[in-house]
C-alpha cells in the first residue's frame, strides 16, 4: 500500500483543515456548553458536498474512497466530536439504505435533500434491551393491508430529535431476522422520546424513540424480503468500524496538539515543561500512538476501497485507534496537570468525547470477540 496521498486527498484535507480551523473550533465550546445541534455547521457541510462524497456523480458526489473520507473525517472530528459524530451517522448509516434499496419517490424527496443537508436521517437498531446483540431486538412489524404495523421502542437514536426520517430494524412476521423499514417523522405512532443527557458529544442530540401502531406503507418497506436486514448492514459493518476509528484519530490528534502547544508555554522551575523528560516521553507515545491509528485506519480503508478482505482489519482498526485515542486525551489532560481538570480548557472537552468512539461501531470487547474468530479460522 502507498502511503502518500494524491493530489485530490491533500486537496481534500486541505479543504476541511480550513472549514475545521475557521468554522468548526471557533464554535466547539459553545456548542458543547449548550448541548446544541450545530445546525449551521451541518449544513455548510452539505454545501461543501460532504455527505455526498462516497456516493456517485448523479447524485451531487464524487464517489470518493473510504480512505478520502477518513481524512475529511480527521478534520472534523478534531474540531469537533459532537459535529463529526452527527455528519457520520448522516453521511453512511442515515442515507445509505435509501440510496440501497428506496425506490425512485424516496431518492428524489429524502435522499437527495438529505446528500446536500437539507434534510437528516437517523437509524433505529438499539433497545434497551438490544445493544451488541441485534438478535435480541423485540421491535415487532405486523403485517396489515398495504404495509406493516410497527411497534417497539428504540434507544440512543443519533439526531433524533432534529432527524426528518428514520432506518428502522424491526422482526416481521415468523422471521428470526430483520427487516428494514423507513419511517418519516409524520408518520402516525412515531413518537421521539426524551433526550438522553451524555456526559460527551454533547451537542449531537441523541433520543429515544417508540413506535405505537406506526404504520408503514409498501413504499416504505426497504427490506427485498422479511429477514435480510442483517445481510444489508454487514455490508456497512466493516465500514462503519473504519470511519469510527477515523474519529478517534481527530479526537486524538486535537488532544495531542493542545498539550504540545500548552507544554511550550507553560513554564515550571524556570523553563517550559517541554523542557522536562516526563512531559517529552507522554508527548512521544501520544505521537507514536496517534500515527499507527491513522496507519492502521487507512490501511483497513485501503483493503475496502481495493475489494480485499477487510472483516479483521476493520475491527483490529476501530479496537486500536478507540483505545488509543482515549489514552492519548488521558495522557494530555495530564500533561496540562490541575488545569485539566479545569473547564476552561478544551482537553477537558476531547476527554468527555473521545469515549463515544469506544462504544460506536461495536465496543471493544465485541471487537476482540470478532477478531479472535478471525485469526483462528
Amino acid at each position: 500500500m502507498d502511503f502518500s496521498l494524491s493530489a485530490e486527498q491533500n486537496q481534500i484535507r486541505e479543504t476541511f483543515a480550513r472549514f475545521c480551523d475557521e468554522d468548526i473550533v471557533p464554535q466547539a465550546e459553545a456548542l458543547d456548553e449548550a448541548h446544541a445541534f450545530p445546525k449551521d455547521l451541518f449544513e455548510k457541510l452539505g454545501t461543501l458536498g460532504f455527505f455526498a462524497m462516497r456516493y456517485p456523480e448523479d447524485l451531487g458526489g464524487i464517489d470518493s474512497d473510504l480512505v478520502t473520507l477518513c481524512i475529511a473525517l480527521e478534520e472534523i472530528a478534531r474540531g469537533s466530536m459532537s459535529l463529526a459524530g452527527c455528519v457520520t451517522m448522516q453521511s453512511l448509516m442515515g442515507t445509505k439504505f435509501l440510496h440501497m434499496l428506496g425506490n425512485a419517490d424516496v431518492r428524489e424527496r429524502l435522499l437527495l435533500p438529505a446528500l446536500k443537508g437539507h434534510k437528516i436521517g437517523g437509524i433505529c437498531m438499539t433497545e434497551p434491551n438490544a445493544g451488541s446483540d441485534l438478535g435480541g431486538i423485540a421491535t415487532r412489524a405486523t403485517r396489515v393491508d398495504g404495509g406493516y404495523r410497527l411497534n417497539g421502542q428504540k434507544m440512543w437514536v443519533t439526531s433524533a430529535p432534529v432527524a426528518d426520517f428514520f432506518t428502522v430494524f424491526a422482526k416481521a412476521g415468523d422471521e428470526d431476522g430483520l427487516t428494514i423499514f423507513l419511517v418519516e417523522k409524520d408518520f402516525d405512532g412515531l413518537k421521539v422520546g426524551r433526550s438522553i443527557e451524555k456526559m460527551g458529544v454533547r451537542a449531537l442530540p441523541t433520543s429515544e424513540v417508540a413506535f405505537e401502531d406506526c404504520c408503514v406503507p409498501d413504499s416504505h418497506v426497504l427490506s427485498r424480503e422479511e429477514g435480510d436486514g442483517q445481510a444489508h448492514l454487514r455490508q456497512l459493518l466493516a465500514e462503519i468500524r473504519i470511519v469510527t476509528g477515523a474519529l478517534a484519530v481527530g479526537g486524538g490528534r486535537a488532544a495531542l496538539d493542545e498539550a504540545v502547544r500548552y507544554a511550550g508555554e507553560r513554564a515550571q522551575f524556570g523553563k517550559p515543561i517541554n523542557r522536562f523528560q516526563a512531559i517529552q516521553m507522554k508527548l512521544a507515545e501520544m505521537a507514536t500512538d496517534l500515527e499507527a491509528a491513522r496507519r492502521l485506519v487507512h490501511y483497513a480503508a485501503w483493503l475496502k476501497d481495493e475489494g480485499k478482505p477487510h472483516l479483521k482489519e476493520a475491527s483490529m482498526a476501530k479496537l486500536f485507534a478507540s483505545e488509543a485515542a482515549a489514552d492519548i486525551c488521558d495522557k494530555a489532560a495530564r500533561v496540562f496537570a490541575s488545569y485539566g481538570f479545569a473547564m476552561e480548557y478544551p482537553v477537558q472537552r476531547f476527554l468527555r468525547d473521545i469515549r463515544f468512539t469506544l462504544i460506536g461501531g461495536g465496543t471493544s470487547e465485541i471487537l476482540k470477540l470478532v477478531i479472535a474468530k478471525e485469526v483462528s479460522s
